[in-house]
């Protein structure tokens, strides 16, 4: 049954048979009052809208198309902020995915019209919720881009539940070889030995852009890397046979969580003239890093890379670092780090990419141990075109470091040759872009590996499969 409400003979002024006004009142169905609404809003009387409005919501509190008449009607007064409020009731009250949709794209135009850009990226995200179809999907990714170009701040998380046959990279053994002899009959503990479990991860990144022009831009940016550990039911047994068989204590979870906060400054700017497409930037970082609930140190860093289009489809970056590790709690988090990278990319003619990267890597430790040089080489290939619903990335990591005077065993005593690692991981990442919810599609990687070593400690495998979430604008 159709409610009906009272409505003052001035609202159907409106009408050219509008009858005397001395008829005090007219009674009116509730969709007879929402097309009286819907036609003064279209007629040029916002007014006389939120007057109807508020008179259907007084029959129906709940709404939906009242609240957005009045939504309506405001914005056409100038009134964002009240006009962004009818407009969220409206998505709350809503029922059908359609109608949900219309009002969370009208809650994010009227977030952005009342300087709320950050607001407005928020319900964009809502509106991918209940986008009726992939080409809408699409036009809200550019529409989110185009948001972020006016947005002065950027916010990034990424999150990752990883179950791991190592999570604190420990040793494959438990018996301490070095250079293919046993070191008198020593054995590891039980946190030198490799334990399985599964590793939790929250990476939050905020920056605001804090100057900008055509050919540069300046910004800062905070970051906060969160990462602890659950060992399993069968580690935890390895690891309490380990402590009392050595007679230390059994390792709790907490020991093996980490924490990393940073705060940055950064200054880039283009190079060159603008159809090369050449850029550059440097910035300076101050962070501070946690282990097992304990700080390990401060630091300070200095970074630069310089960027070159060498064609349209390929593009070479080079960068460089300095860091210095200060207030450790013990000299081997003590260090001056000497960094140098660079990465080819290239795109293939039928979409794909293809990326070979190079690292280099110093460490000069207040620790003879810690010191010591570094390589990697990765080749990382990304299909340009889903698999289905699945889109894949994949890459090949090969890696060499040397410890020149390296202490171990028992009595301690230098490695004769020092301490050499090799290692080799594949990864091979799958994201799920059709299975995204509010823009965020689920990640599942898989990544393999072993580290070869003259020390047994350091004689390592990895297999794990991690799943996290991702953004697809």
């Amino acid at each position: 049954m159709r409610a009906a409400f009272a409505v003052f003979a001035l609202v159907l002024n409106i009408f050219a048979s509008a009858p005397a006004a001395d008829e005090a009142e007219q009674h009116l169905t509730l969709d007879q009052g929402r097309t009286l609404a819907l036609h003064a809003l279209k007629t040029g009387k916002p007014q006389l809208t939120l007057q109807l409005s508020k008179a259907l919501l007084q029959a129906d509190p709940k709404d939906p198309l009242a609240y957005l008449l009045q939504a309506a009607a405001h914005a056409k007064l100038n009134d964002a902020r009240e006009a962004r409020k009818s407009a969220v009731l409206a998505y709350r009250f809503s029922t059908s995915g359609s109608d949900k949709f219309q009002a969370a794209q009208m809650v994010s135009r009227l977030a952005l019209a009342s300087g709320s850009p950050t607001l407005s990226q928020v319900w964009l995200r809502r509106t991918a919720i209940h986008a009726p179809d992939e080409n809408s999907k699409e036009l809200i990714a550019k529409d989110y881009q185009t948001l972020r170009l006016i947005n002065h701040w950027a916010f990034r998380i990424r999150t990752e539940l990883k179950p791991s046959s190592n999570v604190n990279n420990g040793s494959d053994t438990t018996l301490e070889i070095i250079d293919g002899t046993p070191s008198l009959g020593s054995r590891f503990g039980p946190r030198s030995v490799a334990l399985s479990g599964v590793i939790g991860t929250v990476d939050l990144t905020a920056s605001r852009r804090l100057r900008q022009s055509q050919r540069s831009l300046t910004s800062m940016s905070g970051r906060i890397y969160i990462q602890r550990v659950a060992l399993s039911s069968s580690a935890k047994d390895l690891a309490a046979a380990l402590a009392a068989a050595s007679g230390t204590t059994v390792p709790e979870n907490s020991e093996f969580g980490s924490t990393y906060a940073e705060l940055s400054v950064r200054h880039a700017f283009a190079v060159g003239p603008a159809q090369k497409r050449g850029a550059a930037s440097v910035a300076l970082t101050t962070g501070t890093s946690w282990y097992g609930e304990q700080e390990n140190y401060n630091l300070a860093k200095f970074t630069g890379s310089r960027s070159w289009q060498l064609s349209p489809d390929t593009g070479l970056v080079i960068d460089g670092m300095v860091e210095e590790r200060f207030d450790a709690r013990s000299l081997s988090y003590k260090a001056t780090i000497l960094g140098f990278g660079t990465s080819l990319s290239h795109r293939l003619e039928n979409g794909d990419k293809l990326k070979l990267t190079l690292g280099l890597r110093d460490a000069d430790s207040g620790h003879v141990n810690s010191s010591h040089s570094a390589a990697s080489v990765r080749l990382g290939y990304d299909f340009g075109k889903s698999l289905g619903s699945v889109r894949f990335s994949t890459g090949l990591i090969l890696g060499y470091s040397d410890y020149p005077v390296y202490l171990a065993g028992f009595p301690v005593t230098p490695l004769t040759n020092g301490r050499q690692d090799k290692s080799i991981y594949a990864d091979v990442n799958m994201l799920f872009e059709r299975y995204d919810y509010a823009g965020f599609a689920p990640v599942l990687r898989l990544r393999a590996g072993r580290k070869f070593s003259n020390h047994s400690r350091f004689e390592t495998k990895e297999f794990s499969l991690s799943l996290g979430i991702e953004s697809k604008f």
